[in-house]
C-alpha cells in the first residue's frame, strides 16, 4: 500500500469536536483521530477522563484530492461553524502528505471487538473471533474501508437496529437513506434482513457500500442506488435515516410513505438542540413515539407507524 494520502491538523475546542468531525467526514475524510484518543462510531469516550479544553484533530483524506482546494474547503467549513462553537478560530490548515500504511496501521491500536446488544458483533478484520450460534458478525477495517469520524449518530442507529433483531428473524425489508459507507445496511443484512436497499447521492459512497457488503458476504441481499428517495418504490419494515436534522424534517413525508404499517422509523444525525425541529416535522403523521436515545450532543428518534 504505497498510496499517498493527505493529513490535516486542526486545533478545536472540545465542545466542537463532533461538529467539526462531521464536516470533515462530509468533505471526504476517511479517518479521524483526536490527539491520542480514538474518535469513532465504535468507541464510547470515557466520561471520567480528563479532556483538555482544546484538542488537535488529525484528519486523513484519500489520494486525488488537491491540497490547495482541500485546505480552502476546510477553512470555509470552519468559518461556517465558528458562530456555533465558542472559541473556534477558523484558519487555513496546513496539508501534508503521508503514506497510507503509516497511518492505517496506527488505527489498529484503537479498535477491538465490540458487541452491540446481544447479537451484533463488530470485528476489525485483523481480530480473531469465534462467534456464538446467535452472533451476527460485521467485519470492517476502521479508518479505511468504512470511513470514520465522530459518529455517535451511527452508534445510536446500530443500537436501535440491533434491538429489532434480538429475537430472530426480525424485520426482513430495510431501507437505509443516506447509506454512506453502508455500515447500517450491512448490519441489517448480517442481523437477518432479507432485502436491504441503501440510497445515497454520492457515487463514491455507493461504491464503498457495495464493497463493504461484498466483504461481509451479504452483497446478494443489499442493493445500493443513487436514485433519490422520492423515486424509490415499495414499503419497508424498517427505514433508517442517519442524516442531518434539517434533512430528516424535509424528507418526513417521503420517509413515512416508504414505511410499512407497523414498521419502525429510526432517525439520527440530529443535534440535541434540534430534536424539537424533527419532532414537529413528524407530528400528526400516524406515528407513535418518538423514543429518544442520546449520546454526546446527538439524538436518535425512533417511531412506530400505526397499523
Amino acid at each position: 500500500m504505497n498510496e499517498i494520502w493527505l493529513q490535516i491538523n486542526i486545533r478545536v475546542p472540545a465542545a466542537g469536536i463532533d461538529l467539526v468531525c462531521h464536516e470533515l467526514t462530509e468533505l471526504g475524510s476517511e479517518g479521524i483521530t483526536v490527539e491520542e484518543r480514538p474518535l469513532d462510531t465504535f468507541i464510547i469516550p470515557d466520561p471520567d477522563a480528563d479532556i483538555p479544553e482544546t484538542l488537535t484533530i488529525k484528519a486523513y483524506f484519500p489520494p486525488g484530492i488537491p491540497k490547495t482546494g482541500l485546505a480552502q474547503q476546510v477553512f470555509e467549513r470552519l468559518t461556517w461553524l465558528a458562530p456555533l462553537i465558542p472559541g473556534l478560530e477558523p484558519c487555513l490548515p496546513e496539508v501534508c502528505q503521508v503514506r497510507a500504511e503509516d497511518w492505517a496501521e496506527n488505527w489498529k491500536q484503537h479498535f477491538g471487538i465490540l458487541r452491540i446488544g446481544s447479537r451484533l458483533v463488530i470485528r476489525p478484520s485483523w481480530e480473531e473471533f469465534t462467534p456464538g450460534p446467535m452472533d451476527a458478525v460485521l467485519t470492517l477495517d476502521p479508518g479505511m474501508a468504512f470511513g470514520t469520524g465522530s459518529h455517535a449518530t451511527t452508534r445510536l442507529c446500530l443500537e436501535a437496529l440491533a434491538e429489532l433483531y434480538e429475537n430472530p428473524p426480525g424485520p426482513q425489508r430495510v431501507l437505509d437513506v443516506g447509506t454512506g459507507s453502508g455500515i447500517l445496511a450491512v448490519a441489517a443484512a448480517v442481523l437477518g434482513a432479507r432485502e436491504v436497499l441503501g440510497c445515497d447521492i454520492d457515487e463514491t459512497a455507493c461504491q464503498v457500500a457495495v464493497d463493504n457488503a461484498r466483504q461481509n458476504g451479504v452483497e446478494e441481499r443489499i442493493a445500493v442506488t443513487l436514485d433519490p428517495l422520492e423515486s424509490l418504490d415499495g414499503s419497508f419494515e424498517v427505514v433508517l435515516a442517519n442524516i442531518l436534522a434539517e434533512e430528516n424534517a424535509r424528507l418526513a413525508p417521503e420517509l413515512i410513505q416508504r414505511l410499512a404499517p407497523g414498521g419502525v422509523l429510526i432517525l439520527s444525525g440530529i443535534l440535541q438542540e434540534k430534536e424539537q425541529l424533527v419532532i414537529d416535522a413528524f407530528a400528526d403523521r400516524g406515528l407513535k413515539g418518538p423514543d429518544i436515545s442520546r449520546q454526546d450532543e446527538w439524538s436518535c428518534l425512533c417511531y412506530l407507524k400505526e397499523l
